[in-house]
């Protein structure tokens, strides 16, 4: 369907989104919305990153690594230099039961 569009309908929808939105507002809705895929892409990488280790780690060599190293707070950066949207990593800890 998109790629039957002609240049006179394109011209026309680009008409009416500056005409609904503004030249104003266009700058920074397109801003947000490559934020928001660039939020998504490394989010995206970091689960598939995620699963590689625990694909192919045993869990003697998941157990030792863990004995040896204290938990560290990990965490996820939405983009390179965006600080504001960074957040942690909340993993689930084994607890023993007496």
């Amino acid at each position: 369907m998109m790629g039957n569009l002609k240049p006179l309908e394109i011209v026309l929808i680009i008409a009416v989104v500056l005409l609904l939105f503004g030249a104003k507002k266009l700058p920074d809705m397109a801003r947000s919305l490559g934020k928001s895929a660039r939020i998504l892409k490394s989010e995206a990488k970091a689960m598939r990153k995620d699963d590689e280790p625990a694909a192919t780690a045993t869990t003697e060599a998941a157990a030792d690594q863990t004995a040896q190293q204290p938990a560290a707070a990990r965490t996820i950066q939405a983009a390179p230099g965006d600080v504001t949207s960074s957040r942690p990593v909340n993993e689930a800890k084994p607890t023993t039961q007496s």
